[in-house]
C-alpha cells in the first residue's frame, strides 16, 4: 500500500490524529478498563470486571462508524502512530444545533496534550463542518484534568448539580461546562 500523506489531513493537528475504530482496538478498550479511578471520572461509577468479549463487542458495534449508534466513536493515535485514547461525538441534537463529547486518554499518555488536541479536532468538525451551535458536557467534582482541559479550549462552567452523583461512598456535584460556536470562534487559537 502507498504511504500516506497526511500533509492536508482534515482529522489530524500538531499533536494528534483521530481514526475510525479497527477490530484491534479492542485491545486498548479493555486495557482502559482496568484503571477504575479514570473509568469512575468518566462514567461516574465502578463498572463490572471487564472482558475481553465485552471489549470486541463494544468495538464491532462502534466501527467503521455504523449508522444508528448514536456515536461517532475514534481511535486517538500520536503523530506516531500510536492509539492513546479514544473520543466521540454524541448526544447529537440536529434541531437545537447540540451535541456532547466523551473521551478517555489511556494511563501511560495523559498529561501531554492529547485529549485538547482531539477535542479541539472535534470541536472544529461539530461547529464548522455540522453547523451545531451548543457543545455541553460535565464533569464529577473531583475530575481536575478534565476541568482544566474544558476551561482551556474555552468552555466555561454553566452550573453545577449538588450531590448528583453517588459513587465511592459519597455524594458529588456535577459540574456542567459549555460553548456556544460564536464563543468558540472568538477565542484566539
Amino acid at each position: 500500500m502507498k504511504k500516506i500523506n497526511y500533509e492536508n489531513y482534515y482529522w489530524e493537528n500538531e499533536l494528534v490524529r483521530l481514526r475510525s475504530f479497527e477490530e484491534e482496538d479492542w485491545e486498548g478498550h479493555y486495557y482502559n478498563r482496568f484503571d477504575t479511578p479514570a473509568r469512575r471520572l468518566l462514567n461516574y461509577e465502578v463498572e463490572l470486571p471487564p472482558t475481553m468479549e465485552e471489549a470486541k463487542k463494544m468495538i464491532e458495534h462502534f466501527i467503521h462508524f455504523k449508522p444508528g449508534t448514536g456515536r461517532l466513536m475514534f481511535t486517538i493515535e500520536n503523530r506516531e502512530g500510536e492509539n492513546v485514547g479514544g473520543i466521540n461525538l454524541n448526544s447529537i441534537d440536529e434541531k437545537n444545533g447540540t451535541f456532547s463529547i466523551g473521551m478517555q486518554i489511556d494511563r501511560d499518555h495523559r498529561g501531554k496534550g492529547y485529549g485538547t488536541a482531539a477535542m479541539s479536532i472535534l470541536l472544529d468538525y461539530a461547529f464548522f463542518e455540522r453547523r451545531l451551535n451548543k457543545y455541553y458536557g460535565s464533569v464529577i467534582e473531583g475530575n481536575v484534568g478534565s476541568s482544566r482541559m474544558l476551561v482551556k479550549l474555552g468552555c466555561r462552567e454553566e452550573g453545577r448539580r449538588s450531590q448528583m452523583v453517588y459513587t465511592d461512598g459519597e455524594y458529588h456535584d456535577e459540574i456542567l461546562f459549555g460553548i456556544t460556536k460564536e464563543e468558540y470562534q472568538k477565542l484566539d487559537k
